[in-house]
């Protein structure tokens, strides 16, 4: 069954938990704070086919550690508990519950996936429990704020992303044929949107489009067909396993397009695997879109930011992932809530967290680009908006052009 498939069973389950659990959710006015302590969870794909994302949690987790040790938020330590949904959003749906239901949370933080937080949101929002800093880029958490005033997303739009993509194309490549590999879900589905958006009268150059499903074991078919078509642009707007695929099962065909690889799957360590799992010539020129410091990128190296990221997992991840750029966007994230928490004030509530994560004004968050200002408004709920074009080259990623806004 399709991801999309399984929706209208999942928003059944949805509404069948909300009936469940209301009543036991209003029992305290701050349900996870305690004198010395705030409980957040979360689920994450620690196993399954985006395991490769566990280090989002794992760096957030490694930045309240540290955040705790230096005084934590007026004198009360975060506590982060994340568990495994497999990405697989029928088990979001059952751990969230168990996470709200059993363990009492503040809120839920930094649940990875589109599907994934689609499938929670409803019974979140009836419960008014926070839904905070999604680790999706789909812009539904952004632009369906009124419907969803609980649900709050953190990195720039996927749609706008693409848009970017669409954009360039346009200008520098006027004459591409570009072929698509997507994920059918709503995930993959909105970076093709953004695409043509951004095409705009130029959306022709789209040959052909493939889309594959999170259950699949690989793409080789769907790059035979993109091949196939002529194009000489591929789009892969996949996660970490199936853009790796793309680029290998390329090289088997002997199929050299330039690629435009979606951020979630842009990692440098993720690019380090694909060129050694196809070819360096394989990935060399790829073009992706950037918003945080990458640890392998050598022009952070003496980065304060940077380092303290390393002395960090050093002290409280056990030294991995060093090289891991979903760590540092895990950390980026955390960052961010400490700050919301500090705005939220020293009796924090569950409505007081959202009047502070709807009015973020960050000009300091050490972990994103320079220039890039982590803000919200009433109106505005794109924390992250702000990122440069990367092109890969010698083995690792070279900005170019401006900071651009990403809408």
């Amino acid at each position: 069954m399709r991801a999309m498939g399984k929706r209208s069973v999942l928003f059944g389950v949805v509404g069948a938990l909300v009936a469940v659990s209301a009543a036991s959710a209003g029992g305290s006015a701050t349900p996870g704070v305690t004198a010395k302590q705030i409980l957040i969870g979360g689920t994450t794909p620690l196993s399954g086919p985006a395991s490769a994302y566990a280090a989002v949690a794992k760096g957030a987790d490694a930045y309240f550690k540290y955040a705790n040790d230096h005084g934590g938020v007026f004198g009360r330590s975060i506590k982060y508990k994340y568990v495994d949904d497999a990405y697989d959003p029928s088990q979001t749906i059952q751990k969230v519950r168990d996470l709200v239901q059993n363990d009492k949370v503040f809120a839920i933080y930094n649940t990875l996936g589109t599907e994934q937080n689609l499938a929670v949101r409803s019974y979140l929002n009836q419960l008014k429990v926070p839904q905070l800093l999604v680790a999706s880029g789909a812009s539904t958490w952004g632009s369906d704020y009124k419907k969803y005033p609980w649900t709050i997303g953190y990195q720039p739009s996927y749609k706008g992303e693409a848009t970017l993509y669409g954009r360039y194309i346009a200008k520098a490549k006027p004459r591409a044929r570009i072929g698509v590999l997507y994920q059918n879900d709503d995930y993959g589905k909105e970076l093709v949107a953004g695409l043509q958006r951004g095409l705009g009268k130029k959306a022709k150059l789209i040959v052909s489009k493939q889309g594959y499903d999170v259950t699949d074991t690989d793409v080789k078919s769907q790059i035979a067909r993109l091949k196939s078509k002529r194009a000489n642009t591929l789009m892969v707007f996949a996660t970490p396993k199936f853009a790796i695929q793309s680029y290998s099962s390329a090289r088997v065909l002997g199929w050299h397009p330039l690629v435009f690889v979606n951020v979630v799957a842009s990692a440098s360590n993720t690019m380090t695997i694909a060129s050694l799992a196809s070819s360096k010539r394989q990935t060399e020129g790829s073009i992706s879109l950037a918003f945080l410091k990458d640890p392998i990128n050598p022009r952070w190296t003496n980065d304060k930011a940077v380092k303290l990221f390393r002395t960090i997992l050093k002290k409280y991840n056990g030294g991995e992932g060093l090289t891991d750029y979903y760590n540092i966007y895990g950390m980026s994230s955390a960052f961010t809530l400490v700050d919301a928490l500090k705005h939220a004030g020293k009796s924090p509530t569950r409505a007081g967290i959202m009047r502070a994560v709807t009015h973020l004004n960050e000009q300091n968050n050490p972990f994103v680009l320079p220039g890039i200002v982590v803000r919200t408004t009433s109106t505005d709920h794109f924390p992250i908006a702000q990122a440069r074009l990367q092109r890969y080259h010698n083995g690792h990623w070279v900005y170019f052009g401006p900071l651009v806004r990403v809408g």
